[in-house]
């Protein structure tokens, strides 16, 4: 015997070649046959063949629950070539009603839950379909829709379901295929359902009356849906983003006097087990403030998750960070693609539809499943009526009939006779010989009569509704009506439009708060009426508790309303909002700034913003060290990444020291901490976009560097602090205009006792200032104590340091009625003039 000849059967082929066509075989197979929804009954292959086989098992309502094992074997060895686990998750999905709106299966044992839980093997559970999935099956076997070879040709498998239900919008679907996804939510049985009915109606009504009927999705699981925004998005364009959030009451507890949150329903697919442990994580970390105790109080009655509240906590406020920082409100995705038999060729291709197109396709289905339908019960009713014709020949004629058949010699003589004398067909001929003789008597031959003309009118009736559109439009409005009737219910997830939301800064009373961010990355708010008023020179109280080698390295003041744009060093740009900044006390040393902002533990912040708005009008004016200025529009920073932003392009060895708000038309002055400054018109520097490096605002001497700049926007004075805490007022028009790029003239007579500018500001008597030292000493002064003086004078004394502590940073505070401390003599420091001008 001699070998086959292998060599014959080899093809030679470029490999990129096979590669792309086996690709793109593969990726039709998935799209088709295993990740995408049918338009028409919105199921998945997979699905498809469960409910099929659970039919043909006789597992309907009413009946014995039969083991999981039972239909995942039946699936797989008739239908579905694939592993057993796919059958079986796809049985568990359509069991949970916390998964799907209108469950399919109605499943007994453990089919998982909320938690996660997985469910238990197949050989545990049980299963039967529902009364919904019989509406999907409904007509089946009566020719209503095509089908085809199983995977082994033996059977055959209907390629698409009749279903009465519009499963793919009340259940919805989700899949990922290759180079596309789906992702459908699902919606209400009698919002759906009328809709439908409204088009059948009127075929011409317009895509805003549909969204007045199906007002959004509708979950499962309940919650409430944020704005509407997203909902006529995906409406109208087939995609969209639909913002989920938990349904969560407040609760007085009169025997503590505390406050609880209780959740009741959460975002759809939200694993319960897991948010209790976010937000845990969440509490201790100390990004959610204000929860004492955390409990899972869920039972067979329903979901309860209860946070208990600390007493001085504000319930609306915790309720809102924990919808910030976890999934009690996440986003749904939504993307209406599904398969849509084309036109002319009939195969399926993918497509994403608007919701009127989605609508218009299950329509025309159940149009096609009621005139397939129609024409079966037709053709069935013409055979009946056929043999009814046969069988009253020969009762008209029942004696030569008798005769007949008793001298033929067998029955397909008999059969033929019959046929040849009373121009009978076959089948006649046999129904005649298959009538029993009770058959014969006067009733009988009545009924038979009578079933005739009832076949006869049915037939007429058939063919009426085939020749009618507007009948079968009519069945179909009624078959719908029916569905709704029987399992349509109430709305579960409430829709709350964008005019009814609340955010978190209309809960927070406004105050300002003192904000704070040490050289070692810690940052803090405390509230400004902490640190009580004294007078000029007095010693101030401990304003944070830092570790060695630490200090406050920036000082901000703002609204708990305010937006706070960062800025680090190396020119990029964070977003924060001041009420996400953790309150902590006077002495308190604050939170890593890493772990509210993305920015690596050794980034050091050099200016914060506040902003409430994100003006076109605005700009965000740049100073860095080495005396570089830019403008930029502020709208151009309204959308920062979790990573932050390009602010300015820093080059080399320089480093940003301040930015500020403008109007575009502000006078801006700069300060060295030399003691020399430069005033020039902001319109000299023109706008510029974030990723460029700015032009030259002062010009500096060796050694020198920019300390602060002043947005120049009242009438008010300029205040210049020291280092060794002296400090004086000058009115602005002591610093003359001048060209951007000079050399500048002296703010301040810098000597020993003196030391370097720290910093800069335009102040009003009637402003209070707070000065922070190296070692962490925090004093709170009024403007109103510090006289003014000429430009180049070196100032009182504003805070009394102790040996090697030296003030680092100063802020504007705005003022309060409360004051409390010591008074201090006012300590004159010699004012003459000791020296000239940098340009005279």
């Amino acid at each position: 015997m001699t070998a086959p000849n292998n060599r014959e059967r080899i093809l030679p082929r470029l490999i990129h070649e096979e590669i792309k066509e086996s690709f793109i075989n593969y990726s039709m197979s998935v799209i088709v046959s295993r990740a995408l929804p049918d338009v028409r009954d919105g199921l998945k292959p997979v699905h498809r063949r469960v409910l099929y086989a659970m039919s043909e098992l006789g597992l309907v309502p009413g009946r014995p629950y039969k083991k999981s094992a039972t239909v995942v074997g039946d699936v797989l060895g008739k239908y579905h070539p694939h592993g057993d686990s796919s059958v079986y998750d796809a049985l568990v999905r359509m069991v949970q009603d916390f998964s799907l709106r209108y469950p399919l299966v109605d499943g007994q044992g453990n089919f998982g839950s909320v938690d996660g839980d997985p469910a238990a093997a197949y050989r545990y559970t049980e299963a039967r379909l529902t009364r919904v999935a019989m509406e999907m099956l409904a007509d089946i076997d009566k020719g209503t829709v095509d089908y085809a070879p199983n995977f082994d040709d033996r059977l055959l498998e209907p390629k698409v379901l009749p279903s009465a239900v519009p499963n793919l919008l009340v259940n919805g679907s989700s899949g990922i295929a290759v180079g596309m996804a789906t992702n459908i939510p699902p919606h209400n049985l009698r919002e759906v359902v009328s809709a439908l009915i409204t088009i059948i109606d009127d075929p011409d009504v317009d895509a805003t009356a549909i969204r007045k009927l199906i007002k959004g999705p509708d979950f499962p699981t309940g919650g409430y849906i944020y704005g509407r925004a997203g909902i006529k998005d995906y409406q109208e364009t087939g995609r969209g983003r639909i913002v989920m959030r938990a349904r969560a009451v407040i609760e007085e507890k009169e025997s503590s006097n505390k406050s609880q949150i209780v959740v009741t329903e959460l975002p759809y697919q939200v694993n319960k087990a897991k948010l209790i442990m976010d937000i845990a994580d969440l509490v201790k970390d100390g990004k959610i403030e204000g929860i004492s105790a955390l409990r899972d109080e869920s039972d067979k009655d329903g979901m309860r998750v209860v946070m208990e509240l600390k007493r001085d906590a504000i319930p609306r406020v915790v309720l809102n960070q924990l919808y910030k920082h976890t999934s009690m409100q996440s986003t749904f995705g939504v993307i209406m693609l599904a398969l849509v038999p084309d036109p002319g060729t009939r195969q399926l291709v993918p497509k994403i539809m608007p919701l009127r197109v989605v609508l218009d396709h299950y329509i025309e289905h159940r149009h096609e499943v009621v005139v397939r339908r129609t024409q079966f019960d037709l053709d069935k009713a013409l055979e009946r009526e056929h043999i009814l014709e046969g069988l009253k020949i020969a009762v008209d004629n029942i004696d030569a009939v008798i005769k007949l058949i008793r001298a033929a010699a067998d029955t397909q003589t008999a059969s033929a006779q019959l046929q040849k004398k009373f121009k009978l067909s076959e089948r006649q001929a046999e129904a005649i010989l298959n009538m029993r003789l009770a058959k014969l008597t006067g009733l009988e031959i009545d009924k038979l009569e009578t079933e005739l003309g009832e076949v006869r009118d049915f037939i007429k009736e058939m063919r009426s509704i085939l020749a009618s559109k507007p009948r079968r439009m009519k069945i179909i409005r009624d078959e719908l009506e029916d569905v709704v009737q029987r399992f349509g219910d109430e709305r579960r997830s409430e829709i709350i439009s964008d005019e009814g939301e609340f955010s978190i800064e209309d809960l927070i009373a406004e105050e300002d708060m003192v904000i704070t961010i040490s050289h070692a990355g810690y940052i803090k708010r405390t509230s400004v009426s902490t640190y009580r008023k004294q007078r000029r020179g007095g010693r101030g109280l401990s304003g944070q508790g830092l570790k060695d080698e630490d200090f406050i390295e920036h000082l901000f003041i703002g609204s708990t309303h305010d937006y706070i744009l960062c800025f680090s060093e190396d020119g990029r740009c964070f977003w924060l909002k001041v009420h996400e900044i953790p309150q902590a006390g006077r002495a308190a040393k604050g939170k890593p700034i890493v772990n509210l902002i993305n920015v690596s533990p050794d980034t050091q912040i050099k200016a914060m913003v506040p902003v409430r708005e994100f003006s076109d009008t605005q700009f965000l004016l740049f100073c860095t060290r080495w005396g570089t200025v830019k403008k930029t529009a502020l709208s151009q920073y309204s959308n920062v990444r979790n990573t932050g932003i390009k602010a300015i392009k820093i080059e080399a060895g320089d480093e940003l020291i301040d930015v500020q708000v403008t109007s575009g038309s502000n006078d801006i002055v700069l300060a060295s901490k030399h003691g020399l400054s430069v005033r020039f018109h902001e319109m000299d520097v023109r706008e510029m976009g974030r990723d460029t490096t700015g032009v030259k605002g002062i010009e500096l001497r060796e050694g020198d560097g920019v300390v602060g700049m002043v947005v120049i926007k009242r009438d008010a004075t300029i205040l210049v602090v020291t280092e060794r805490g002296l400090g004086k007022c000058s009115q602005i028009d002591e610093y003359r205009v001048q060209k951007r790029g000079g050399k500048g003239i002296i703010t301040v007579n810098r000597t020993d006792k003196t030391g370097d500018v720290v910093g800069i500001m335009e102040v009003l008597p009637e402003d209070e200032i707070m000065l922070i030292t190296k070692h962490g000493v925090i004093i709170r002064s009024s403007v109103a104590q510090i006289r003014v003086t000429g430009r180049i004078a070196q100032g009182v004394r504003l805070v009394n340091l102790d040996e090697g502590d030296l003030v680092t940073a100063v802020a504007r505070v705005v003022p309060d009625d409360a004051e409390s401390g010591d008074a201090t003599d006012e300590e004159e420091v010699d004012d003459s003039p000791a020296g000239v001008t940098a340009d005279e």
